[in-house]
């Protein structure tokens, strides 16, 4: 598990601005478009991390999100 903080808040794994009535977007975004689509937005989202993590002014934070999303990514192709 990657920890970055903020404010001794969590800004990578399951941060709260990543939910909203007690949903976390990834989860209602399963549920919305599939697996597969979720699937590639991890892929997108990661490059999107590794890509810009020089320019936001934290870096190591950023390459931690990248890891969260790679790793969500292969979560969910242990099904198949």
């Amino acid at each position: 598990m990657y920890v970055a903080k903020a404010e001794n808040k969590d800004m990578v794994n399951h941060p709260e601005h990543y939910k909203a009535g007690g949903l976390e977007c990834i989860d209602v975004m399963l549920k919305l478009y599939g697996k597969e689509a979720v699937m590639a937005f991890c892929m997108c989202n990661a490059f999107k991390y590794q890509w810009r993590c020089y320019n936001k002014g934290n870096c190591k934070q950023d390459i931690e999100k990248a890891m969260w999303y790679n790793d969500k990514f292969l979560e969910l192709t242990k099904d198949e």
